[in-house]
Formats: C-alpha cells, sequence, structure tokens
C-alpha cells in the first residue's frame, strides 16, 4: 500500500502514469519520475529504470502536471503543500517547460543518532559530502531534534524549500522549528542575518552555504553566539580550504613570511600558508557514505595540520549491519621531532644526521616517519643543506628540474614510486639498512590501505602497484573489510588491483 506523501505525489502526474506506477512492484522504492517531452516517461527506482509503455510524453502531459503544482521559481523549482517532493522543470529557449523531473522526498528518522552527541554540543556544525549523501537530511533532523527534544528556538533558513517543503506550512519533519523561505537563491545571506536580528534564534540552520557573502554571513551569526549548523559545497575538509570563496568557513588562508630563526624552529620554508582568523565551524562532518562519517572535533586544529602538509586524523563512525555503531578513535598524534630528539637518535644510531630534500614528497610523513623509526635523518628545507633529495617517479624525468637541480648541487636523487606513506617508509629503511624490512605481502597490503584512505577524500578510483594473484587476493579481502569496491585490471604481469571511491 503507498504511503499518502508517496501518494500526494503520484496525484499530480498525468493519470496514466499514475496507474502505470501504482502497478510496479517496487512503488516504494521510487526516487523521482521524468517526463520529457516527446520521449516514454520514465520511473527511476535505485539501480534501474522503468519505462513506462503506451504514449510518450505531450505538451498536455507536462502542461497538466505545472497546473496541479503551480508557479515555479526562480531556480525553476517547485513544489506541493506540506511535502518534500520537489519538481524541477526544463525550458526551451522562449522560456516554455518541456521537462519536468518529479522527485520523491522522504522523511528519514533516526538517521542523526550515530552523530546525536555532536548535534547537542552547542558548537557549530558543518556537514560536508557528495551531493545525494543526505546533507539536507541530517539538517532536518538536526532541527527536529533540538526543537523538540531540546526546546531550543531554531530556525531554519529554507531557499530551495528541501528541508521543510513547499508551502506556507513547513513539514512536521523538521518539529517545532521555525521555517524562514528565501525569494531567490541570491537572497539567502540577507534571510539569515534577518533570521538573528529579527527572530532571537538560538540555532540557525542553513543549506547549500555556496558565496562569500554567505560565508561572511555565518561568521557575524557565531559571533553573535548563535548555534549554526550548515552544508557546503565540497565532499572534503581539502575542498573548503582550497575554495577561496568558502575557505573564511573554516578560518582563512593567507600566505606568511617567516623570520630565518622561526623558520628553522619549525622546520618549515620562509614562505607559508597559515590560517587567518578562529574557524567559523567549530566541528566538521564529511559524510563518506550514508552509514560512514569522518568528524572533525577541532577544525582549526586539523586546518593547521592540512596546511603543514600533514594528514589530520579525523574520528570514523560506521553505522553496521543492524544499527551497531563502531567508533575509531582517531590515534594519538606523533610530535613534530625537536631538535633534542634528531640528536639522540644521532647518538643512538652513531652516525651523522642525513638531511633529507624532499620534492613532491609529503614532509609530514617523511619527518613522523623519521621519528617514529628514531632514524638519523630530518627534513632539509633548502637545497643548499641538502645530503640527498627524496621525489617520485613522475617528477624524475630525465632533464627535469630538481634532476637539474641536483646536478648543480652535486647531490644524489633518490626516487620513490608514489608520494604515499608506505614507499616512503620503505626508503627510509632501506637507506638506513633497518633489519626489519616489510615482507612485499605486507608493503602491497599496506599501499591498499593507503589508498582506501584516498578514494575515501576524493572521487577517482586508484590503481596499485602490479601484484601476484595470490597478493592481490590479500588486497581485495582488506577493501571487502573496509566496504570498499574493488578489481582487478591489466594483462600478467601487469595485472593490478583498481580501488574505487564509495558510492
Amino acid at each position: 500500500m503507498v504511503n499518502d506523501e508517496l501518494l500526494s505525489l503520484l496525484e499530480v502526474l498525468p493519470p496514466r502514469v499514475k496507474q502505470a506506477l501504482l502497478n510496479h512492484p517496487a512503488i516504494d522504492t521510487l526516487i523521482e519520475v521524468i517526463l520529457d517531452l516527446g520521449k516514454s516517461p520514465e520511473g527511476r527506482f535505485e539501480g534501474k529504470v522503468f519505462y513506462l509503455p503506451g504514449d510518450l510524453v505531450s505538451q498536455e502531459d507536462i502542461n497538466f502536471v505545472v497546473g496541479q503544482v503551480g508557479e515555479f521559481t526562480s531556480d525553476n523549482r517547485a513544489g506541493i503543500e506540506r511535502t518534500l517532493h520537489r519538481i524541477s522543470c526544463l525550458r526551451n529557449r522562449s522560456g516554455k517547460i518541456i521537462g519536468l523531473t518529479c522527485r520523491v522526498g522522504r522523511v528519514i528518522y533516526g538517521t542523526n543518532d550515530i552523530i546525536r552527541d555532536v548535534i547537542e554540543s552547542n558548537q557549530n556544525i558543518l556537514f560536508m559530502g557528495p551531493p545525494g549523501i543526505g546533507k539536507t537530511t541530517k539538517l532536518r533532523e538536526a532541527a527536529r531534534v533540538l526543537s523538540d527534544d531540546f526546546h531550543k528556538r531554531v530556525i531554519v533558513v529554507d531557499t530551495s524549500n528541501e528541508i521543510a517543503g513547499d508551502g506556507d506550512i513547513p513539514h512536521p519533519g523538521i518539529g517545532k522549528a521555525r521555517r524562514m523561505q528565501v525569494a531567490s537563491p541570491e537572497l539567502q545571506h540577507h534571510v539569515m542575518i534577518e533570521a538573528v536580528e529579527n527572530h532571537m534564534p538560538e540555532v540557525i540552520i542553513v543549506d547549500e552555504i555556496g558565496t562569500e557573502l554567505e560565508a561572511s554571513a555565518c561568521r557575524t551569526i557565531a559571533e553573535r553566539g548563535v548555534q549554526l549548523i550548515g552544508t557546503a559545497h565540497g565532499n572534503s575538509l581539502e575542498n573548503i580550504i582550497s575554495n577561496p570563496t568558502l575557505s573564511d568557513l573554516v578560518g582563512g588562508i593567507q600566505s606568511v613570511i617567516l623570520g630565518d630563526e622561526e623558520a628553522k624552529r619549525r622546520h618549515s620554508q620562509k614562505a607559508i600558508l597559515e590560517r587567518k582568523a578562529p574557524p567559523t565551524f567549530d566541528i566538521a562532518i564529511e559524510i563518506q557514505e550514508r552509514d560512514r562519517f569522518a568528524i572533525y572535533s577541532d577544525v582549526a586544529k586539523a586546518v593547521d595540520a592540512i596546511l603543514r602538509e600533514r594528514i589530520p586524523q579525523p574520528e570514523i563512525r560506521i553505522r553496521k549491519d543492524g544499527g551497531k555503531i563502531e567508533v575509531k578513535k582517531p590515534p594519538e598524534e606523533m610530535p613534530e621531532p625537536t631538535d633534542e630528539e634528531i640528536e639522540r637518535a644521532k647518538i643512538e644510531k652513531g652516525r651523522s644526521v642525513v638531511k633529507i630534500y624532499a620534492f613532491g614528497v609529503n614532509k609530514g610523513h617523511l619527518e613522523r616517519a623519521l621519528l617514529t623509526m628514531q632514524l638519523p635523518g630530518m627534513v632539509a628545507e633548502n637545497l643548499d643543506e641538502a645530503d640527498l633529495i627524496l621525489t617520485t617517479k613522475s617528477k624524475a624525468r630525465p632533464g627535469g628540474k630538481i634532476v637539474k637541480l641536483a646536478e648543480e648541487h652535486g647531490i644524489s636523487v633518490h626516487v620513490i614510486r608514489k608520494n604515499v606513506s608506505t614507499q616512503i617508509n620503505k626508503f627510509l629503511k632501506y637507506y638506513f639498512k633497518v633489519n626489519d624490512l616489510e615482507s612485499p605481502e605486507e608493503l602491497a597490503v599496506a599501499e591498499a590501505a593507503e589508498a582506501i584512505r584516498q578514494v575515501r577524500q576524493g572521487n577517482k578510483s586508484i590503481d596499485l602497484t602490479p601484484q601476484n594473484a595470490y597478493v592481490r587476493r590479500l588486497q581485495h579481502q582488506l577493501a571487502d573489510q573496509e566496504e570498499i569496491h574493488s578489481e582487478s585490471v591489466g594483462e600478467e604481469p601487469k595485472r593490478r588491483l583498481r580501488i574505487y571511491p564509495p558510492g
């Protein structure tokens, strides 16, 4: 039996389309209906498309739907009163509507149980993740929990009506929270400020922060002591930092020239990037998969680490089958090596300290590896003081910049295949003649683990180093454990594993 909310969407469709969908056995899993002029109507379900039999979509069919839902806004969207359904239109050059996307909106309760303690923390929270991963659902649930369970004054700034639905009366999914609609997307920042100035909220919830004016409005709201919960365009914290428009959300980025002594103390170059100000958002949450979250509980600390070319370690929370929540706490941070620690390593190893210039190689990985293995080495900040250069295969081509500089300075160049921690560790163990070299199998599995971490941060698949069938099986097993898709590609002897991003 179809629930009333889904039926309200089917009612605005042409009768023949409505009836065909009602007869579909998986109607409860319907995602959206596509009506394009001159084509077969489509019902899109999870993982498949159902082409409705009968006549092609006519202009009369499209006009029927438009007549049911009323006027479309400037962003070509319309809705159905007190529902979360969204109807978006395609227009021809003259502005006539010739296509419709009728998306099913559903309220899902309890999705924030995995991060409820974070929502209740009274801190400013920024959600990130790819489109369709559930960011708006998290905002809707946060509005309901904070307004109903904690009796806070919550205002939802609803630009596209996706959080609280269409019409003057908001959907009950936001609980007792109030909703302020936005006439057009470019006015969102005005409504955000108006909400603070006119309605005395304790919490403001806003979706799709995407402009400099909206980022500035967020800072204004945070400075007034109002809890801010929002989403931003970007899959990860690195995306936000590298986006000039949105970097202010995490403190802003500026270039700084250090003095000689300060650069030496920090073991860094003189020209560095630093955070300009405290972040607007205290906590950042990457929704990596629908039931997998990476939580940066201290955004300032995470941003500083990224700017120093180090990898921040978020807390990972995963909802397993059966609803059980698994929490993976971040490992304790490895401190930067001090001069005293380097000297102690030098004495213990009985040899002079080797200064390594990293070109295209992550300095943070290199520093931590040297300290962890207590090796008599340090990262050189310039070529003049370096004993050797460590770079990657792609940057060590004959006649390349670093090769020429090495020849001019009379320095040897050492090459690793990729800029990953496993390759850096392997080089250091080889160079410093550490006896406990990892087996090829261990190195291959470690490379797979690093690739899995990387695909969760981005959208590109990664090919691993070619391996034999036995080693590839070990890598596949690790990917399965981490719930990441992998497959073997290529021909022997270059057959290798390809690791795919989630989703």
